[in-house]
């Protein structure tokens, strides 16, 4: 907690230019109040829909293990196939959509575990750590002023939504080897193997870890995926997929030492490039 996770995503919806909406997950919140409902028009005597806060480009969804299975389902559908379903109808979810979520692991009262169907829908899960010293003076540095100080106020727009979809069509034509492939489905693949790993990665995985090393290649300036991009990116494409056994929770393994043994038993392909 109070390490600037709901700060990053609201400063990256600010640099993006495009429609922004923030849930709060709390208890006794329910599905209706992320996808919307159909509401009784009095005045017209039918009922219309009232869009709910996922109709945007960039969702935060905010301390999202704070809410039961029961509002985490409504993000299933949202999420795989950008649309909602409400009384048989379905409604579109204009492009781009992203979903973004924080949670707080250390805290366990007042929390739920994330559905395994759920937690493998996301792209990435990224770790933020404690700031270094002189990092930390930094910010304390920025809050010695009398008035409250806003850092969003900071932060202006770089893109907008026509740029956003041509970055995303670029990243679509990063070239994939057939070794790169090979090497992805290898990692995966062994993810279901080792024994101190309860569940292993689906084929989402490997697509999320092709989808974002593409992404990475683009940053650099590359038409084309390298080894180094795959393993660059497959801790935070693997950590939320994978379940320990018990047995390796207890002896103090963590998901990251699991990928580090994966990566390290799967052999790197040479770079066709």
């Amino acid at each position: 907690p109070g390490l600037g996770k709901t700060l990053l995503v609201r400063a990256l919806g600010k640099i993006l230019g495009a429609d922004f909406s923030r849930i709060q997950f709390t208890p006794d919140l329910m599905p209706s109040d992320i996808t919307g409902s159909h509401i009784f028009n009095q005045r017209e005597q039918k009922f219309v829909f009232v869009r709910g806060p996922v109709f945007t480009n960039l969702l935060l969804a905010d301390e999202i293990n704070r809410a039961p299975a029961k509002t985490h389902s409504a993000l299933l559908e949202i999420m795989q196939e950008n649309q909602v379903t409400i009384d048989n109808r379905q409604y579109r979810i204009e492009p781009p959509f992203f979903v973004m979520a924080t949670q707080n692991p250390v805290e366990s009262e007042g929390t739920y575990t994330l559905p395994e169907a759920q937690l493998d829908r996301f792209l990435l899960k990224l770790l933020i750590q404690y700031p270094a010293e002189s990092e930390e003076q930094n910010i304390i540095r920025l809050h010695t002023g009398q008035e409250q100080f806003d850092l969003l106020q900071r932060v202006e727009p770089i893109m907008n939504v026509p740029s956003i979809m041509e970055i995303i069509q670029l990243a679509a034509q990063i070239r994939v080897s057939e070794s790169i492939i090979e090497y992805i489905t290898r990692l995966v693949r062994a993810t279901r193997s080792r024994q101190e790993i309860y569940l292993g990665c689906s084929p989402r995985a490997g697509i999320a870890l092709m989808k974002t090393a593409r992404v990475l290649a683009l940053m650099e300036g590359r038409d084309y995926i390298v080894p180094d991009d795959v393993k660059a990116l497959t801790p935070a494409a693997f950590r939320h997929r994978i379940v320990l056994t018990p047995e390796a929770e207890v002896e103090g393994r963590t998901p990251d030492d699991a990928i580090r043994d994966v990566l390290a038993g799967v052999d790197v392909p040479r770079s066709d490039h």
